[in-house]
């Protein structure tokens, strides 16, 4: 069974085969859950002309936001992006391409493009800009419009636990995009807290099965806060 262990163990391999404009999927939703190692290894690879497809773009410093650094991202798709000056300037400047993309839609774009589905309907955005140039069809007296889904070169995902097979469990909130981001990769690579031997983990408790996994690396995380909001005493 060697030829299943998925486990690396540098940052070099865990992202071999990386290079300018293809498409990466990141998971995370804010700072909750982001594969900030294979982050730091994409800005250090300097690969430019990205396409990066996640809920948001990090914050000025962190996550994603330090690729906007150097602009190595071309296009970002994403539902949210309000926490983020950099990414302000240069999409008002018209450096950087941005698709806002609902947030539920954007989620069924990538489970969609891992279970080899090319397009579905969804009533969200129609009548508004997201629906603009989009085809339209009605189903039982409600219109829809057509959204295609997605797939990337690489998808890059945080998990808390996964053994050298690549089964994974996410903790709590992390499981936000992050399933279905590893789902939608050609090249899935896992960042993770701890790796266990296979068995170790229960299989009623994998969320991700080692089948849509290619790599498996053990990171240490920082885990900022987004925002932070207090009481008064």
């Amino acid at each position: 069974m060697s030829g299943f262990d998925k486990v690396v163990t540098s940052y070099e391999e865990a992202m071999a085969g990386l290079t300018d404009d293809m498409t990466v999927i990141a998971g995370g939703f804010g700072l909750c859950g982001i594969p900030e190692g294979l982050i730091g290894q994409i800005k250090k690879m300097g690969v430019k002309g990205l396409t990066v497809v996640s809920n948001n773009c990090g914050v000025d410093g962190f996550g994603l936001g330090i690729l906007l650094e150097d602009r190595q991202i071309k296009k970002m798709v994403a539902s949210y992006v309000g926490e983020n000056a950099l990414f302000e300037k240069q999409l008002l400047s018209g450096e950087l391409e941005v698709e806002l993309t609902p947030q539920g839609t954007l989620a069924e774009k990538m489970r969609a493009g891992g279970a080899g589905i090319p397009a579905f309907y969804t009533a969200t955005g129609y009548g508004t800009p997201v629906g603009e140039g989009k085809e339209a069809r009605e189903f039982n007296g409600r219109p829809y419009i057509l959204e295609e889904s997605i797939t990337g070169d690489f998808a890059i995902v945080k998990a808390w636990k996964a053994d050298r097979y690549g089964n994974c469990i996410y903790r709590h909130t992390a499981q936000n995009f992050n399933p279905m981001a590893a789902t939608a990769g050609k090249i899935t690579v896992v960042e993770v807290e701890e790796i266990v031997e296979p068995g170790e983990i229960p299989p009623s408790q994998i969320h991700t099965p080692g089948i849509y996994v290619n790599r498996v690396i053990q990171g240490t995380f920082e885990k900022r806060i987004e925002r932070k909001v207090t009481r008064n005493a």
